[in-house]
């Protein structure tokens, strides 16, 4: 059984588990490329990142940005949540989620967006039983530009 966490953000030295994490949602990623991204988000303001400490370690992590983009304007978008397969269903991802949308509010928004890969079919009703509505499907195009440098 998962004891209540305690949410707090997140800090370079969980870099290792917040890997691991990402890695059990199959997105594999080092400790050290972590640690990296962690050093230039926990910085900006515009960024927030918040972690569920258990007693053994982080049971998840929770990514929210302030986007600004030409066509739509300012935003606020969860791009990141990970709950450990040891705490689903015990109200982890609705504790990191609520936090997200306390910080939108504090941000002075209204609302709050995440986008869910259609292949995630247990995240949508967690969303939808937030009071997330669908509003599109869309695709995701990637192409890989060769050598940097």
């Amino acid at each position: 059984m998962v004891t209540s966490p305690r949410l707090r953000n997140a800090r370079l030295d969980d870099a290792a588990q917040i890997a691991r994490l990402a890695s059990e949602l199959g997105y594999p990623t080092t400790a050290l490329e972590i640690a990296v991204r962690l050093a230039l988000m926990l910085p900006l303001s515009h960024h927030h990142v918040v972690v569920a400490q258990g007693d053994d370690g982080l049971l998840g992590w929770i990514a929210v940005e302030r986007r600004l983009t030409l066509e739509s304007g300012e935003r606020i978008e969860i791009v990141g949540l990970v709950v450990s397969a040891v705490a689903k269903r015990s109200g982890v991802g609705r504790a990191l989620v609520a936090n997200a949308e306390h910080w939108a509010l504090a941000q002075g928004f209204d609302s709050i967006a995440v986008r869910s890969n259609v292949a995630r079919a247990e995240s949508h009703p967690f969303y939808e039983g937030l009071g997330y509505v669908r509003r599109k499907t869309q695709h995701v195009y990637s192409k890989p530009l060769g050598p940097v440098g």
